[in-house]
């Protein structure tokens, strides 16, 4: 992976608390590596740990019987993975795995249900977060529906940018299918549509963006919507 890629170093959501707050979470935060493919938890697996990554991706996907998924959620330096341990419960029927390799802080569960429920900054950020994150949930469903591959991809390749902060990042064509929940020729259809007109570069599993603006102009509004609610909710 490029160095341009790991370039953010430092986790927004932690970084938007006042700096008494954060300071208190310091003692409990611990930095490590999050490699590609690492699982973070399974489904209905009890949840120790939170994650606040610094960088790298982290996809959240739901499985069916058959060993098809699709991903229904991605975190990065936007937020933490672990939301069910603010929400009363400590499992999931989704499963966590490292999708771009990266650095996160890790925290005990019960250190931020601790904190959490304690109410003040934390909880109301936290809160906010959630917000933002049902948000994207509920787009996506809608997206998924309403939108082409073509759309899909671009939206997707577009929020994996903004969260790496760089527009060259690893991604095979076949977990592009997995993570869209659509045949790999859709994608090999659609990747190549989007590399023909100039918009996107696609190499031995590696994807560039090379034209943002027309990328943003050939993906649905589900991007903007779900960029403008994380702006108004956390300000990033």
């Amino acid at each position: 992976m490029s160095e341009k890629t790991l370039k953010p170093q430092v986790n927004r959501l932690v970084a938007a608390l006042p700096t008494s707050d954060y300071q208190r979470l310091v003692p409990h935060l611990k930095l490590i590596s999050l490699p590609t493919r690492q699982v973070i938890y399974e489904p209905k697996e009890p949840i120790a740990h939170v994650y606040f990554p610094l960088n790298g991706v982290v996809s959240l996907v739901s499985s069916m019987k058959d060993g098809s998924m699709m991903e229904v959620g991605i975190v990065s330096n936007e937020g933490m993975i672990g939301i069910p341990i603010i929400l009363g419960g400590n499992t999931t029927t989704t499963k966590a795995f490292v999708q771009v390799s990266g650095t996160a802080m890790q925290m005990d569960a019960d250190v931020l249900k601790t904190e959490f429920n304690q109410g003040g900054a934390i909880q109301n950020l936290l809160l906010r977060y959630v917000q933002a994150v049902y948000t994207e949930l509920a787009q996506g469903c809608a997206c998924n529906r309403f939108h082409t591959v073509e759309q899909r991809l671009a939206r997707w390749l577009l929020t994996v940018s903004d969260r790496l902060q760089s527009e060259d990042f690893p991604l095979t064509q076949e977990f592009l299918a997995q993570m869209l929940g659509v045949r790999r020729s859709g994608v090999t259809v659609a990747a190549n549509n989007l590399s023909k007109t100039g918009m996107i570069r696609y190499q031995r599993g590696h994807i560039s963006i090379l034209d943002r603006e027309e990328l943003s102009a050939t993906c649905c509004e589900c991007y903007r919507v779900i960029q403008n609610e994380f702006a108004r909710l956390l300000g990033n």
